[in-house]
C-alpha cells in the first residue's frame, strides 16, 4: 500500500486530559512516523507518515481520541513526505 503524509489540528477539550500521551501509544501501535504537539491556541498539532491505510486509521481515532477528551473537529491535509522515524511527543 503506498505511503502518505497528513498534518493538521485537532480542536476541543484536547490538553489536559492526556491527548499526546494517548495519540504516542496509538501512532506506535500503528507503525505511524511522526509527531504531536500542543498550539498556544489550545488545539494540538499532528504530523502522521506511515501506510495509507494506517495513517486513514489514525485519522479515525483522533475524531475520537482518548476517553477524557471532547474532539469537536478534525483539520488535516495531504502534504509532502516527511522522514521521520519514531513518533514522539514535541513539547
Amino acid at each position: 500500500m503506498p505511503s502518505m503524509s497528513m498534518q493538521g489540528y485537532i480542536r476541543g477539550r484536547v490538553q489536559g486530559v492526556g491527548f499526546r500521551q494517548a495519540t504516542v501509544r496509538q501512532a506506535n501501535k500503528l507503525n505511524i512516523d511522526g509527531w504531536v504537539r500542543n498550539r498556544d491556541d489550545g488545539s494540538v498539532e499532528v504530523m502522521l507518515c506511515g501506510d495509507a491505510a494506517a495513517v486513514e486509521a489514525m485519522v479515525s481515532w483522533l475524531h475520537q481520541g482518548p476517553a477524557n477528551a471532547e474532539v469537536d473537529a478534525v483539520e488535516l491535509h495531504n502534504c509532502g513526505w516527511q522522514e521521520i522515524a519514531g513518533f514522539v511527543q514535541m513539547p
